[in-house]
C-alpha cells in the first residue's frame, strides 16, 4: 500500500520484537513531539484491559498510537470512541460491516466474537494529561485460544475473509481513519463521534450486564452520554456506568 496514504501530522515507528507496545509508548512519549504510531510485529508481555494477558502471535496487530491530547482526563478518555469508530471502518475494508459491531467500552466484535480490543493508558499532573497511550490489538490471521472465563470467544480477520492481512497495511489503513476522527472531534465535537458509535454499538436497545468490581448491574442498554457512560435502563431507572465489563 502506498505511503502516500500515511495521514499528514502523523508520525510511524515499526519495530520488530518487544515487551508491549504500549509499554514502548510509555518509555518513548517524552521525547516524541507529534502523534506517532508505534507497531511491533511481536510482543511478549501483551496485556488488555485490568491487566489481563493478550494473546499476540505473530502476523497478529499491535499498535500504540502516543499523543498529546491536552485537557482532563475524562477528554482523553473519548478517544476509546475514536479508535472504535476508526478500527470498525478498517476492519469492513477486510470483512463484511454488517458482521461487525462495537462493543462498549473498548471492544470490536466479528460474527459476535472478540477480534480487537483497545486498551488507553495515560500519564499525567494534576488534572491535567501530559501523554495518552491507545494500545490496540486486532487478531489478523491468527485466532488465539480462548481463555477460560473469556466472555467472548476469540476470532480473527483470516477465518471469516480466508485471506492473509499484512499488519502494516493494515496501520496504514487505520491511522488514515483515526486522523479523520480526530478532525470530526476538533470541529463537529464529541457528539457526532458518540451517535456514530451508536450506529455500530453491540446490543443497542437490549438487555445486557456490567460487571463493576463484584457488583452486577443489568439493563437494557439505552445509550452512551455525552461523558462516555453507558446508560442502562434497570427497574429503579437509568445507571450511569463510568467503568465495567459488559455480559451479552
Amino acid at each position: 500500500m502506498s505511503s502516500d496514504l500515511w495521514p499528514g501530522g502523523y508520525e510511524k515507528i515499526v519495530l520488530g520484537t518487544i515487551d508491549s507496545t504500549n509499554a514502548e509508548a510509555a518509555r518513548q512519549a517524552p521525547h516524541l513531539g507529534r502523534p506517532t504510531w508505534i507497531m511491533a510485529r511481536h510482543q511478549t508481555k501483551a496485556r488488555g484491559r485490568r491487566g489481563r494477558a493478550w494473546a499476540n502471535p505473530p502476523g497478529n496487530f499491535a499498535a500504540t498510537l502516543v499523543m498529546r491530547p491536552g485537557g482532563v482526563p475524562g477528554w482523553a478518555a473519548l478517544r476509546s470512541f475514536l479508535a472504535s469508530n476508526a478500527l470498525f471502518e478498517t476492519l469492513a475494508l477486510y470483512v463484511p460491516r454488517e458482521r461487525l459491531s462495537c462493543k462498549w467500552p473498548n471492544d470490536v466484535l466479528l460474527d459476535n466474537c472478540k477480534v480487537a480490543g483497545i486498551l488507553l493508558e495515560s500519564a499525567g499532573t494534576g488534572t491535567r494529561v501530559e501523554w495518552l497511550a491507545i494500545g490496540i490489538g486486532v487478531n489478523l490471521v491468527h485466532t488465539p485460544p480462548a481463555e477460560e472465563d473469556a466472555a467472548f470467544a476469540p476470532i480473527c480477520v483470516k477465518d471469516v475473509s480466508g485471506e492473509d492481512v499484512d499488519a502494516e497495511e493494515f496501520l496504514t489503513v487505520l491511522a488514515g481513519h483515526y486522523a479523520t476522527e480526530e478532525m470530526v472531534l476538533e470541529r463537529l465535537g464529541f457528539e457526532t463521534i458518540r451517535q456514530d458509535w451508536l450506529k455500530r454499538a453491540a446490543r443497542l436497545g437490549e438487555e445486557i450486564t456490567a460487571q463493576i468490581g463484584n457488583k452486577r448491574v443489568t439493563g437494557i442498554f439505552d445509550t452512551v452520554d455525552e461523558h462516555g457512560r453507558l446508560v442502562l435502563i434497570t427497574g429503579t431507572g437509568p445507571v450511569k456506568i463510568p467503568a465495567a465489563d459488559v455480559y451479552f
